[in-house]
């Protein structure tokens, strides 16, 4: 399939930005626009390894693709940096909706964790009020482009240092003024979701939806922990659950897969899978299957009925869109709209929203793949 300049696809003769789309997996410190960093970082005199925008995109994108969750991590440092003060925060958060909107999601929830943008002396009340302040100028200026969106905050602790008890209690009090749930990221490997039970059990009892970065540079005992001690509602990215599957016998197109108790649990459940294929590719994610997209296991998690979804992860360090992810599955794995819409359903049924609203989605859905 190939994809315009415009990052764009025809499938069936249907424009995939056109379609109506759910992102789940958007983090706000990597999907920055390249001009906008540069010229934040000339307003706050930093030090940039690129000073011209389109310089700066190809050197995210060289050292992101490095098959190593930890060096992808270190491209973050660049981001962050810009994005200390309320005014930087604002603008990026605006920007970050308008360009959701523009390529066709309806509806996103973006990540981000407010303990990494306290340098510049705002507090964490002060950080979140700023992130809220441009989502809902990003929405109104996407209702007067006559693209309808709505975007909720992930507030997010770092596993790797301990204020998450402290960054539970943040995203409780702003449930209903943005925050839609929790989540812990940072490096996965050695940083268990235990380490951070009792955010979670505050979480637990505060009824507050969580889900945890799982599965990704850690495997089956992450994720185990991640829905024992976390209580997680979904997995972020989740594809090494594939470890607990055992292909026995192939037959033609036909595969025979033997589950373990962990991979049958999260089918089962129907518990969400935030997959991120072209992220999963630069860190190295599913290195035990190869090192190309056709390697992937999603379609082998989508066709033994897995609750798959699709998400960017990190725009810029990727260069992507979940229109450009949706085209390389198609492309890969030869589906049709009817798949990519089944990957926005599960999407839809897992948002971190009341029922009526999923409903919502879910018609306006399934009106869009009717037209």
């Amino acid at each position: 399939m190939a994809i315009d300049q415009h990052g764009d696809a025809q499938l069936e003769g249907v424009s995939l930005r056109s379609l109506p789309k759910i992102s789940l997996h958007d983090h706000f410190d990597g999907g920055l626009r390249p001009a906008t960093i540069v010229e934040l970082a000339d307003d706050a005199d930093v030090d940039l390894p690129e000073d011209d925008a389109e310089a700066l995109g190809e050197w995210f994108a060289e050292k992101s693709d490095s098959g190593s969750l930890v060096e992808y991590l270190k491209t973050f440092d660049v981001t962050l940096s810009v994005m200390q003060t309320r005014e930087g925060l604002t603008r990026v958060a605006r920007e970050f909706v308008e360009d959701l909107a523009a390529d066709g999601v309806i509806y996103g929830e973006v990540r981000w964790a407010p303990e990494q943008h306290l340098t510049g002396g705002l507090t964490l009340d002060e950080v979140v009020e700023a992130v809220q302040d441009g989502i809902e100028e990003g929405e109104d200026l996407a209702a007067d482009a006559g693209r309808d969106i709505r975007v909720g905050q992930l507030i997010t602790a770092m596993r790797h240092t301990d204020r998450s008890h402290e960054i539970a209690r943040l995203a409780v009090e702003w449930r209903g003024r943005g925050a839609v749930g929790f989540d812990i990221a940072g490096p996965e490997d050695g940083f268990l979701p235990s380490r951070h039970r009792k955010a979670f059990d505050f979480l637990a009892g505060e009824f507050f939806p969580v889900t945890v970065h799982a599965g990704e540079a850690a495997g089956l005992e992450s994720i185990r922990s991640a829905l024992l001690d976390g209580r997680a509602l979904r997995l972020g990215h989740g594809v090494r659950i594939a470890e607990d599957l055992e292909i026995v016998q192939r037959s033609g197109e036909e595969v025979l897969v033997e589950f373990g108790d962990l991979a049958r649990w999260v089918r089962d459940r129907e518990i969400p899978l935030e997959l991120s294929p072209s992220s999963n590719l630069q860190t190295g994610a599913i290195q035990r299957w190869g090192t190309d997209l056709e390697d992937h296991p999603f379609d082998l998690l989508y066709q033994l009925g897995f609750a798959v979804t699709v998400n960017v992860d990190n725009r810029l360090m990727s260069r992507t869109s979940l229109t450009r992810e949706l085209a390389l599955l198609v492309e890969a794995f030869d589906y049709g709209l009817d798949d990519l819409e089944a990957f926005q359903m599960n999407a839809a049924a897992g948002a971190f929203l009341p029922v009526e609203q999923r409903e919502e989605l879910i018609d306006i859905i399934s009106d869009g793949f009717d037209r």
